[in-house]
């Protein structure tokens, strides 16, 4: 496993990053309850697994159910060994309100503090705002808070996770933030047009979603009515396929390890099989340029339409 730094953080971390959701609450495609995921002494030791393969990238938050607990069991004699980026909880409300002054500031604190003790280590690699929208990223004393986090050794790097693209470009434009995860994948790469900027500035890019659920793998197929288009969109990628000894899912995920401004590719791990995958695709051999040209080319024509949360809603993920 080849690793690659992560921005101008002073951290390398392996291509694959391992994502902590699914063995933490019930996340995905299939996956309804607590019944259809790892045990604990599953889940630690396909974490175990993943240490000893090179994987060093591990990403979590406190809103991730008992992802930063079992995270903390397995890594609790292995610390050196690994990079960990957790999540701050959500600090607005459903009306969309937003605590200031002390008290965001200790809701942001206890949210570290919470986690450093879950995770059972004395700081934290890589410390994220979660789903960040702009009055967020707009705000300068949410930005003093984690400034402050850093210099106090509590916090390595400062993060924040994004969701729109006009996010994106606003993390990048205010210069607080050591670290982005965002949304990029062969159907939506909206994305990638601030990818050279970030790289300029010393970023480091962290992408989620590749697989878009799972749906650029075997299970994009027999989907529900009203995805008929994408499931034929996700069609034309097969033909890319020619001549090539990995699947889909390899292909998505060797897309975007084909960009270099790219630190890490976040892959939900809940299953072996899932990680053997990932350590047979990040083997350093990416797309050529006129692979990836083509799969440039096909990017889904509405990504506005690839809203999963809203699918999940209307139940047309199942």
């Amino acid at each position: 496993m080849q690793k690659r730094a992560l921005g101008k953080t002073g951290l390398y971390v392996s291509e694959i990053a391992f994502g902590g959701v699914e063995i933490g609450i019930p996340y995905g495609i299939g996956v309804k309850s607590k019944e259809d995921m790892l045990s604990e002494p599953e889940a630690i030791d396909l974490l175990h697994s993943a240490i000893d393969a090179g994987i060093n990238f591990f990403d979590t938050a406190r809103m991730y159910g008992e992802s930063e607990r079992i995270m903390g069991e397995a890594f609790k004699e292995r610390r050196d060994e690994v990079v960990i980026c957790t999540k701050c909880r959500h600090f607005i409300d459903s009306e969309g309100n937003m605590p200031e002054g002390p008290e965001l500031e200790k809701i942001i604190e206890s949210s570290l503090k919470e986690s450093m003790e879950t995770l059972q280590t004395d700081y934290i690699d890589v410390f994220m705002l979660h789903q960040a929208p702009l009055k967020v990223l707009e705000n300068e004393k949410i930005a003093d808070i984690f400034l402050k986090l850093k210099q106090s050794g509590k916090i390595r790097a400062t993060g924040v996770s994004t969701y729109k693209s006009d996010e994106t470009e606003k993390a990048i434009e205010t210069g607080v933030w050591n670290v982005i995860q965002l949304p990029y994948n062969m159907m939506d790469q909206r994305h990638s047009e601030f990818f050279e900027s970030a790289f300029r500035q010393g970023i480091g890019l962290v992408v989620r979603s590749v697989l878009l659920k799972g749906l650029l793998s075997d299970r994009g197929k027999d989907l529900h009515p009203a995805l008929k288009d994408v499931e034929e969109h996700i069609k034309a990628y097969t033909k890319m396929l020619a001549g090539k000894d990995y699947n889909l899912s390899a292909l998505a995920t060797k897309f975007a390890l084909s960009s270099p401004e790219i630190s890490s590719v976040l892959v939900g791990i809940d299953r072996r099989e899932y990680l053997e995958q990932s350590l047979r695709t990040a083997d350093g051999r990416y797309l050529d340029q006129r692979l990836l040209k083509e799969a440039k080319e096909l990017a889904y024509p509405d990504p506005d339409f690839l809203n999963l949360p809203h699918w999940d809603r209307m139940n047309w993920l199942k």
